[in-house]
Formats: structure tokens, sequence, C-alpha cells
């Protein structure tokens, strides 16, 4: 939704490598990650679509904010049956993609797309029943600023729900059995301090943008995954990371990152029985004051 850094996707990744700019290698790079991860977390987003439908009553009109492929809007639009959908992204090519999903599941009928850089300028937007921003929000340059057009955007008894993870996802085992144990974990640590993933706890920017909070929740996700789906995303994520971090690692942990990317080698991902996918999101269900 910006110029430099990420846009959004549906469920929640800031994905490494994404904030250099993106030509269209990175843009399909990264919707094809969005695509897997909505395969292998579907019960986990849809536990959040539930619990979002315990909150919000029966919306209307709903508008996704960052909409990347369009896990969120195709979500909203199975969740809330009667409800119109507009899928809101700054990218072009995320819009191709989630049109195209949408018109795989014909709701064409019933979602919109609007393509709009949210730190120019904020789209028309009003009258609106339910906002749903899933990892949209922390990309934007000036989030205190949309709370407030958001905020203006809902009806009266409008509901707009923000979605976080709470960490970027882990995959591997502290030991792999070579290399030096906690690979991981350094990259993960060396990502943190990138603040690749930075996204504060937004209760007090909410409360002071006019809303007040009706839930909040942390969902949990260790999904039992078919293997080879498992290791398609792990290698994207890991290579992702490897690209990211290539000036930051010590030889010994990228020779190691390389063995387990070499599908094909001896200790390449796809020979693995104990790779999983983990993590967490918080979900905060709010309305104006």
């Amino acid at each position: 939704m910006t110029t430099q850094h990420p846009h959004a996707d549906g469920h929640g990744h800031h994905h490494p490598g994404q904030e250099h700019g993106h030509g269209h290698d990175d843009e399909s790079g990264m919707a094809e990650v969005l695509d897997l991860d909505a395969l292998l977390l579907r019960e986990h987003l849809q536990e959040i679509f539930d619990w979002t439908a315990a909150q919000a009553g029966n919306p209307r009109t709903i508008v996704d904010l960052g909409a990347g492929t369009g896990t969120g809007t195709l979500g909203m639009a199975r969740t809330f049956p009667q409800a119109a959908v507009v899928a809101v992204d700054q990218s072009e090519f995320m819009l191709g993609r989630l049109a195209a999903n949408v018109g795989d599941h014909h709701l064409e009928s019933r979602v919109t797309t609007l393509q709009a850089d949210l730190d120019a300028q904020w789209p028309e937007l009003a009258d609106i029943d339910l906002v749903w921003a899933a990892s949209s929000m922390h990309h934007l340059k000036d989030p205190a600023r949309a709370f407030g057009e958001i905020r203006r955007s809902l009806s009266t008894d409008g509901m707009l729900v923000v979605v976080e993870m709470d960490a970027l996802p882990r995959y591997l085992p502290a030991d792999l059995g070579f290399g030096t144990p906690g690979l991981e974990e350094r990259c993960h640590q060396l990502l943190d301090e990138a603040g690749w993933n930075a996204h504060p706890d937004w209760s007090s920017e909410l409360e002071a943008a006019g809303f007040a909070t009706a839930a909040r929740q942390k969902f949990h996700y260790a999904p039992e995954a078919d293997g080879e789906l498992l290791v398609r995303i792990a290698s994207t994520f890991l290579s992702r990371m490897r690209s990211g971090l290539a000036g930051q690692l010590s030889a010994d942990d990228l020779a190691t990152l390389d063995q387990l990317l070499d599908l094909e080698g001896p200790h390449g991902l796809a020979g693995r029985n104990d790779l999983s996918m983990r993590g967490s999101r918080t979900a905060w269900a709010v309305r104006p004051r």
C-alpha cells in the first residue's frame, strides 16, 4: 500500500524481500506465498472469520483493506453470504490475481476491486458495516490517520477488525542434524532487528482514533499439513529469507540454508519429516465510541 514497503496480504505476512520495492517477479513470488498460506492455514483463518462473524452481526457492506490475492476477501464473502465486498489494494497485479480467484469461486456478483494507495489518497468509502484489515495497517506510513479515515467511513454501528501476526511463522526444528543448532532463531532475530513484520499492539492507537474494543483474541496455528505443501511454503519462505539476510548471516548459516533449499540434495527440505508451520495472530474487533 505504499511505494517502498509491502502491501499487505489478506492474512498476514510481511515476507522477507518484500520491502525493497517490488517488480513483477517479486509480486508473483509474493502472490504464490499468499495462496500457499491460504491453503495451509485454511482452518486457522476460518477460526478468525467465525470469530469475526460472532462480533460483527450481519454486515451488508464489507471492505478488505490490503486485500492481496484475496484470501480475506473470499473469507468475508463466504462468511457473510448477504454482503457486498470491496477489495482494496495498491497493486494492480495482486488485484488481477484476486479477480481470478473471485471468478474461480463464482463470486463476481458480490465482490468488486478498488486500486488505491492508502498513503496517497483515501478512497471514497462511506456507510461501511465492516472493515477487515489483516496485516495491512503496519505497512502504512501513518496508521493513526488511516484509523481516523476508517472510523469516518463506517456506518453508525459499523465495526473494524484488525488482524496482525505476532511473529513470522516457524518451520524448522531447533537442531537440523547438521550446521549449528538454532538457525531459524538467529534468522528471526535478524529479521526483527531489521523491523520486518514489525507491528505494534494497536490498542492505544485504536483508542486514540475513537474506537472502543468489543473483543480481542489471540489465535494459534500449527496445522496438520500435507508434506509436499509444507515443503513448498517452507522453501519459498526460507529462500526469501536467505536473499534478505545474505549479507548478515555467517558463512556456516548460509551454507546450511543452501543445503536445505537444495531440494534434491541429501539435506534438502524435501527429505525431512520434521517440518511444521507454527505461529499466532492477534485480532481486534472495535467499534466507534
